[in-house]
């Protein structure tokens, strides 16, 4: 389980994190919110019985607008997004795959500055506190 020792948010579409081995990347919250685990998400099934089929991301307000992240013990985080979306646990293991295999290029991250605003904010997460 390998956890960040750092993540924020350089622009308001865009999370970044780093870990102690060296490896930062920077990923779109559309990404980021489209790996969402939870089952509403990913649908719910047990053996062969299927509870509930996946549900598509809709682009709605407030869909990929992230409010928080809070760490869930020391295996997990939970993202909090503006519409209300909360019920999705990322392992810190499943956290990093995501940041592996969604990495913008520094080009990638000005197409999409270019494409959603230029917005300077930079807002860092204090979930890190609470990780040892």
């Amino acid at each position: 389980m390998t956890k960040p020792i750092q993540i924020n948010r350089p622009k308001p579409f865009l999370l970044s994190a780093k870990w102690s081995d060296g490896f930062s990347a920077t990923i779109s919250l559309e990404e980021f919110r489209k790996a969402c685990p939870c089952a509403e998400c990913t649908g719910e099934r047990i053996g062969e019985v299927i509870y509930s089929r996946p549900k598509p991301v809709k682009f709605e307000p407030g869909a990929f607008e992230l409010t928080d992240l809070k760490a869930v013990g020391n295996y997990a985080i939970c993202a909090f997004w503006k519409n209300g979306h909360d019920t999705g646990l990322y392992s810190w293991d499943l956290f990093r795959k995501i940041f592996e295999e969604n990495n913008l290029s520094q080009d990638g991250q000005e197409k999409i500055s270019k494409k959603l605003g230029n917005d300077k904010r930079n807002i860092s997460f204090k979930i890190l506190n609470s990780i040892k």
